[in-house]
């Protein structure tokens, strides 16, 4: 434990913890976090914890990932300045399947990063829902809250900010913690858990889950929360801040995702190496003094995009990313043969218009300017024909260099339909032909 600490230490990744290397947890003993289902993927924010585990798991313990079925209907106010809108059951239970897959997938990444070859302990998946069917009401009223003091729920943060608004807190999210604090309990009776893990709003819910665990069973259980990823502005990233990078590639494509990381600011780069990768501490020091030396090269930013690529969607979703990245930035060859289906991955986001296949048929003659006002990439024929004169309009990255080049759908129309427009250095416009 004192070893796995230290190696979390040197990299940031301890917001708060009960001081786990005094009372080390046992060998072999399983540590867990929790993710309730409050969207259908979780995001890069969720990643630092999910790491923190993994960590965790390199080091000899059991990982365990707790979906929350049951909390995931009460909803954590922990960071919330109001109540979170009631999720249907349906919903939840969509969610859940999400979330899962997600914790799944990077499992089983995991497995091909770990440089030692030697087996890890498998991510068991809980869903908190089980041990909470059957539950008597009044059991859990006069047995199960009993231990906990009503004076440790005041102090927290999230229930003195509520209590000053006119809306207050409902007795729902109140009680949200006792139900955390009774999830550790059941992971500790049932599957030997010793340590939770969880994001830095989580301090209040974990340090009241670990007395509470100490108080019924005598078990020095620990506790720690990581850094909340924040902007380079300060900004909390995540989906309640509205700028979610999901771990879904139904949600952000793997050449999302690298891109995300590729275009990280110098200021942030050797911070979140250190947060999302597995790179030896020595190792990220040479890859930032290379990138210091030549920070046009992007040196640190393409190590960093390429780890969490192949953590998050595998090394296919990297071949992916990696693929798309040159066929976008100059690569002609990479462009024609991006497959179809990623087409509109590539450049979502990108503006775009639609024309039609009778637009150049034979003899209609379409030049290429014509087909870039025609499908507003350009306001005008006249600005067509400027950007071409100066250089600076590519087709399907390829310079052209009259005005009056003319279309050739065999040339330029990829898969038979999309043509890819360059309008200066970093301009795109796809158009896609019907």
């Amino acid at each position: 434990m004192r070893s796995v600490m230290k190696t979390l230490e040197a990299r940031g990744l301890i917001s708060q913890s009960t001081r786990a290397e005094n009372s080390p947890v046992p060998p072999g003993s399983a540590v867990y976090c929790g993710f309730d289902p409050t969207a259908d993927s979780l995001h890069v924010g969720n990643l630092i914890a999910i790491v923190t585990l993994l960590h965790f798991r390199a080091a000899g313990y059991h990982p365990i990932a707790v979906v929350g079925g049951a909390t995931g209907l009460i909803g954590d106010p922990s960071g919330r300045t109001k109540e979170r809108d009631k999720m249907a059951q349906e919903t939840v239970a969509k969610n859940l399947c999400g979330i899962s897959e997600n914790l799944e997938r990077i499992s089983r990444n995991h497995e091909l990063l770990v440089e030692e070859k030697k087996p890890l302990p498998p991510l068991k998946l809980l869903n908190n829902a089980h041990w909470y069917e059957g539950v008597n009401i009044i059991h859990f009223l006069s047995d199960i809250l009993r231990p906990l003091r009503l004076n440790t729920f005041l102090k927290k943060d999230s229930v003195s900010q509520r209590n000053e608004g006119e809306e207050g807190m409902c007795l729902t999210e109140f009680l949200y913690p006792a139900l955390q604090a009774y999830d550790f309990l059941q992971l500790h009776k049932q599957h030997n858990c010793w340590m939770q893990v969880g994001g830095s709003d989580q301090w209040g819910n974990i340090s009241i889950g670990y007395e509470y665990v100490r108080k019924l069973t005598g078990s020095e259980v620990q506790g720690l929360t990581t850094p909340l990823l924040l902007t380079s502005t300060g900004e909390k990233i995540g989906k309640s801040a509205g700028n979610a990078v999901w771990l879904s590639p139904h949600k952000t494509t793997s050449y999302s995702l690298y891109q995300y990381f590729v275009k990280m600011a110098d200021s942030d780069t050797e911070r979140l190496l250190k947060y999302f990768t597995f790179l030896p501490l020595e190792e990220i020091e040479s890859i930032m003094q290379a990138h210091r030396s030549q920070p046009e090269l992007r040196t640190a930013q393409k190590v960093l995009a390429e780890n969490v690529t192949k953590l998050v969607h595998g090394m296919s979703g990297l071949e992916t990313a990696l693929t798309a990245t040159a066929a976008l930035f100059g690569d002609p060859e990479a462009l024609a043969s991006l497959p179809e289906s990623s087409f509109e991955d590539v450049f979502v986001g990108v503006p775009s218009g639609e024309l039609s296949h009778n637009l150049c048929a034979d003899g209609k003659g379409l030049s290429l300017a014509e087909v870039a006002v025609k499908s507003g990439a350009v306001p005008s024929k006249k600005e067509a024909q400027k950007m071409i004169n100066w250089g600076s309009f590519r087709v399907n990255n390829v310079l052209v260099q009259s005005p009056l080049e003319k279309l050739d759908p065999a040339k330029h129309i990829l898969k038979g339909r999309f043509t890819v427009l360059r309008v200066g250095k970093s301009r795109y416009h796809l158009v896609k032909w019907k």
